[in-house]
């Protein structure tokens, strides 16, 4: 009987091309990947900065499996805590202007560590409905009441947060959002979290390393000052070209996750050779305004081209001017025939689907690095443009 369900289930996925593949590469992340035994052009990536291969970075990640082994062997809380992890956190703290910062093995771990620490029954939770699925399974974890605005709506969120009577309140916030590529009006929803004595939690996963000066993030961007209700998490495995990520902010926040964050004191912290590594990975993010002034040059060259593509196909482009370039197809079908037939010319952009977002709005996600080149994305536009029209999916 179980798995009856399962198989039919899983034959629904694919009538309605919602089943998940995975592919696997044979060659190091980068521009150019080999799968199935041939070399494409890849878009699909999170590698920003183009430093997942950089050399400088392998080097201090050989060295710092050398000097520190190859794994932590306990939990931060219990002799997993070396010193490279410690060394990591001051630097961030530093680099961000924060008071403190703490790392985690990942960003969903990160992301479950802060709204449940700091809210819980009987508190309030406002979320952004296109928020990513690690900050909603986190306000649920929470058990806050959960109300959610709609996308990058300051104004309903104002309405909301003048109504509620709870007596904590926490708005909880993509910086960029992943499936879109557009930024969070972060200087709105602070004015109204000091308005109305609120938690401001961002995640800033997609801004980290690319965004603000010297790549500080969406924090930076919007020029915001230092305050005790901003708790800022950022992954560590996209721009900066690594793996993990960290929490940063007040040392009173930082001491309280450390003593109540389930996924912080629960988990076996990350290699400390990784730590190693991000260390000299967020050298490289401060002194890399040429590998941002490149990605921002080919961010502007890409949506020149896709511009009067989309109008000509009836495709919709996201308002994104950050590396994440969706472009909005609608059904399912329609996205996979394209992400298919730009694999056939050997560019491998992916194609995304509901659940990821909401239906209707199946997309390809072109992102773009500074690793990619001029002809990189001249090449996606001509492949693009060699689409034949397809019809739209109807419903059975």
């Amino acid at each position: 009987m179980l798995f009856d369900d399962l198989e039919h289930a899983l034959a629904e996925l694919d009538r309605t091309r919602l089943r998940r593949r995975r592919r696997v590469l044979d060659s190091p992340a980068g521009p150019r990947v080999t799968v199935d035994g041939r070399q494409l052009l890849s878009f699909c990536g999170n590698d920003y900065l183009g430093l997942a291969a950089d050399s400088d970075l392998v080097l201090a990640l050989a060295e710092g499996a050398r000097q520190w082994g190859a794994g932590s062997a306990a939990s931060h809380l219990l002799g997993g805590h070396l010193r490279p992890h410690e060394a990591l956190e001051q630097r961030l703290a530093a680099f961000l202007g924060m008071p403190r910062a703490l790392t985690f093995a990942t960003g969903y771990m990160a992301n479950l560590a802060v709204a449940p620490a700091l809210v819980g029954r009987g508190d309030e939770i406002f979320a952004d409905r296109l928020n990513h699925a690690s900050l909603i399974d986190a306000a649920l974890l929470s058990r806050a009441g959960h109300r959610r605005y709609p996308h990058n709506d300051w104004a309903a969120l104002e309405r909301l947060l003048a109504a509620s009577t709870a007596r904590r309140k926490l708005i909880l916030t993509d910086g960029v959002f992943s499936m879109d590529g557009d930024v969070a009006p972060l200087d709105r929803l602070f004015a109204l979290a000091e308005r109305f004595d609120a938690w401001l939690v961002v995640d800033d996963a997609h801004g980290f390393g690319v965004l603000g000066a010297q790549g500080r993030g969406v924090l930076s961007h919007f020029g915001l000052p230092a305050s005790p209700r901003l708790v800022l998490m950022g992954t560590l495995g996209k721009a900066a070209g690594v793996g993990g990520a960290f929490v940063a902010g007040d040392e009173r926040v930082i001491e309280w996750l450390i003593s109540r964050a389930r996924s912080y004191i629960f988990s076996t912290a990350a290699p400390p050779a990784l730590a190693a590594a991000l260390q000299k990975s967020v050298d490289l993010i401060e002194a890399g305004d040429d590998r941002r002034r490149q990605l921002q040059d080919l961010i502007t060259r890409l949506r020149e081209g896709l511009a009067p593509l989309a109008a000509q196909r009836g495709w919709r482009l996201a308002d994104s001017a950050t590396a994440i370039q969706p472009v909005i197809v609608g059904d399912n079908r329609s996205a996979l025939e394209l992400s298919a037939h730009l694999e056939r010319q050997g560019i491998w952009v992916p194609a995304i689907r509901p659940p990821t977002v909401p239906e209707g709005s199946s997309r390809l996600r072109i992102s773009l690095s500074a690793a990619h080149g001029a002809a990189d994305v001249d090449a996606l536009l001509a492949a693009l443009r060699t689409m034949p029209p397809t019809q739209p999916e109807t419903a059975h």
